[in-house]
């Protein structure tokens, strides 16, 4: 096919083979794109044929006539046959055209006839005619043809494939044209030329698609970047409907379309739809951008939702919708801390319903919580304005703060408001009410959250107890809460270090007054002064701290058995009995041995309403103890009950004892007494004072009396027992009798004269 040709056209050849190697280059950068398209290695397979093709078309050329150039025909010979073959998967890649494998078979057949005739001038033989190269060139060519017509029939073409197909028509027309040529030299410079111009043109389809490759590359980033953005907008931001917007704009600025709008809508159970769209049509990849940005702000916006709904969970009520304690405490800090720089006053209006554990029992915990509810619907317009904040600790208890507070008679005014304003009777009688504290916050405070609620609920406290209903934290309940305070210090210190003493006061016959017992009384040694029970017992019993102090009254109370050869009387507080484990502190404070010598006094209304005491008390008296009811006549306990109960002495209390002189106090007396000897119980009188309370005492026929007329309590007791053969005979100084035996225990404590 190869023929003599002008010196010009071999350098065309050679020089379109060296263009045809950059385009080569070229289609290789197409092919190392994002998207690695197949077509690329189809075209750069194609090109790189046509370039060796042109390169071994001008080497023949320049070369002498002779066996080189018949050989280098035969190689062009056989790249014409692949550039022919290599057209159909290349069109099959560009325009997803029907399988090739058939179509390239049929075209495989002429070929070969082709590579035949080419290869005679190789084996020395004669030149074959030009109509047999041009006939399988022509049948070959006809069927790359017929495959192009049937893809592109399938899809419709653009412009740059129209601009391929002209370049191929053009290049199979002169390649059909030179095998048919009769002017030798004509043919053989077509031979040489034609596939210059689908070379160029796969160029330039090559050039545009690496263009679009990088547009497209550079679309995706944006698109990334638009993702990135919003996503971290998504994060900072609150808004659905903002994050939105921005949504909107990005896509419309990254795929140039003004016309793509957004909506957001909610469907069950806080989830949301988001969907982004346009009037324009968009591929895939935009498609799926548009749904990315949607997904975003709709999670976003179940985020939002998810948020709000944990944030009134965790600060707000979840029964009456107002703030909760730790709302009411973060916004108190910051009010405080602004005020702070004011230098501005505020006050904390605490509130707590009077009787709602009772109005609860009745109209049970659907009532309970309708009237809560209506109480904070009551707070929350009795107190107006911008500056206030009512909120609800929990149980109960309301507050009211008020930034920028008046002066304290208008906070007066407002407790008093709050109070008289609030009035629930459909608790029956007694109709439920506010109790009212307030405590105010004075520029120059340190800023303390929780000791203003807590001066505010001492306020509280202190008008539910003295019943007035409202009270102000001022400077004498300061000077009260702070002695209080001091006092707890102090108390707590002096059991620690053990300055807790038992005095001794005598229980003696009223007739003979002879001594029959002691009672251990507690004694404070507060800096050499010592304080009685009625200055500390409500406090201790209050921290709890009545429990060690009863087991060291109990302990030295042991110790004074042996030292005073005479029995003892304990008192035991009603919280002490209802420790878990009672029993075992008291006879580690007592020990396992001697419980007839010991008389333990227990309140009356601690003995009824502490029902863990009763199988406590039981037990101690199955050991040999003996109970005694203290204060007996001041209680609630009913005749019937007392019957039951493990008791054995009854200890009249001394308001009757002072008015046992009268005939009403003396009635009360008699009453008891007669009570105790129907039970089988003993009695002691408590409180004498006078020489006439211990006849009146005498004649209603009690027998053991105790008070500071008979002997007050002092840390030592020299007075001596019952007379031998009195009728106290079994109560004389104890003595330990030593065992016959070393190595046994000794034996009980005997009586003797």
């Amino acid at each position: 096919m190869l023929g003599s040709v002008p010196l010009w056209v071999c350098v065309i050849q050679l020089v379109a083979a060296g263009l045809v190697a950059g385009l080569c280059v070229l289609q290789w950068l197409w092919w190392r794109t994002d998207r690695r398209p197949v077509g690329a290695v189809w075209a750069l397979a194609w090109s790189a044929d046509i370039g060796i093709m042109l390169l071994v078309g001008g080497i023949a050329g320049v070369l002498a006539p002779g066996a080189a150039p018949a050989t280098l025909g035969f190689v062009h010979a056989l790249f014409v046959g692949g550039f022919l073959l290599l057209a159909l998967p290349t069109t099959r890649s560009f325009a997803h055209g029907p399988r090739v494998r058939w179509w390239v078979a049929a075209g495989s057949v002429p070929l070969a006839a082709y590579a035949l005739a080419s290869l005679s001038p190789v084996l020395g033989g004669d030149e074959v005619a030009t109509d047999v190269v041009g006939g399988t060139l022509l049948a070959a060519t006809v069927i790359v043809i017929a495959y192009v017509i049937v893809t592109l029939g399938r899809h419709s073409v653009t412009a740059w494939g129209l601009l391929l197909v002209a370049a191929g028509f053009e290049s199979v027309c002169m390649l059909v044209a030179s095998g048919f040529m009769p002017d030798h030299d004509i043919g053989a410079l077509l031979a040489a030329l034609w596939s210059v111009p689908i070379a160029f043109g796969l160029a330039a389809l090559a050039l545009v698609r690496v263009r679009q490759a990088q547009n497209a590359a550079n679309r995706q980033h944006r698109m990334r970047d638009a993702i990135a953005r919003v996503s971290n907008s998504a994060w900072f931001a609150h808004d659905a409907d903002a994050l939105l917007h921005q949504a909107r704009d990005e896509a419309r600025t990254v795929l140039g379309d003004p016309s793509v709008e957004g909506t957001l809508r909610p469907i069950a159970h806080g989830r949301y739809v988001c969907e982004l769209f346009g009037t324009s049509p968009h591929d895939a990849h935009e498609r799926t951008f548009l749904v990315d940005l949607a997904q975003i702000v709709s999670a976003a916006a179940e985020r939002y939702t998810l948020t709000r709904q944990l944030n009134r969970t965790a600060y707000a009520d979840a029964l009456t919708g107002l703030p909760n304690r730790r709302a009411v405490q973060q916004h108190l800090h910051e009010v405080l801390e602004r005020a702070n720089v004011e230098r501005t006053r505020v006050s904390l209006v605490y509130c707590d319903l009077d009787g709602f554990k009772r109005f609860n029992d009745v109209h049970g915990h659907a009532g309970g919580d309708d009237m809560l509810c209506r109480v904070a619907q009551y707070l929350r317009g009795a107190v107006p304005g911008d500056e206030t904040l009512v909120g609800r600790l929990g149980g109960d208890e309301f507050v009211v703060v008020i930034a920028r507070a008046p002066l304290d008679p208008e906070l007066v005014a407002i407790a008093r408001s709050l109070r008289e304003g609030f009035v629930d009777r459909s608790s029956g009688s007694r109709p439920s009410r506010l109790s009212v504290g307030i405590a105010t916050w004075q520029p120059g405070d340190v800023v303390d959250v929780e000791a203003l609620v807590r001066h505010a609920d001492t306020a509280m406290l202190e008008a539910k107890r003295s019943r007035s209903g409202f009270r102000v934290f001022d400077r004498a309940l300061r000077r009260a809460v702070e002695a209080e305070r001091l006092q707890r210090s102090a108390l707590e210190a002096a059991v620690a270090d053990g300055l807790f003493t038992a005095h001794y006061q005598p229980i003696v016959d009223a007739r003979t007054l002879e001594v029959l017992q002691v009672e251990a009384l507690a004694r404070w040694d507060h800096h050499g002064r010592l304080l009685l029970p009625a200055d500390w017992i409500d406090l201790a019993e209050e921290t709890g701290l009545i429990v060690p102090i009863g087991l060291s009254m109990l302990g030295q109370a042991r110790r004074a058995l042996d030292r005073f050869q005479m029995p003892v009387s304990v008192n035991l507080a009603a919280r002490h009995l209802s420790e878990p484990d009672a029993l075992e502190q008291i006879e580690t404070a007592w020990g396992t041995t001697y419980w007839e010598h010991l008389t333990l006094e227990i309140t009356e209304s601690a003995l009824v309403q502490t029902t863990a005491a009763i199988p406590v008390l039981s037990e101690l008296r199955a050991r040999g103890a003996r109970i005694a009811v203290d204060d007996f006549g001041t209680g609630y306990s009913s005749l019937a009950r007392l019957a039951r109960l493990p008791v054995d002495v009854l200890k009249i209390d001394r308001s009757f004892v002072r008015e046992v002189d009268t005939d009403r106090g003396a009635s009360v007396v008699r009453a008891i007494v007669e009570l105790a000897f129907a039970h089988g119980l003993d009695v002691v009188a408590e409180g004498v004072e006078r020489a006439s309370d211990l006849d009146a005492l005498v004649e209603l026929g009690v027998r053991r009396v105790q008070g500071n007329f008979l002997g007050r309590a002092v840390p030592t007791v020299p007075v001596r027992g019952p007379r031998p053969g009195s009728d106290w005979e079994d109560t004389r100084p104890l003595r330990i009798v030593p065992s016959p035996r070393s190595d046994e225990r000794p034996e009980r404590l005997h009586l003797h004269a």
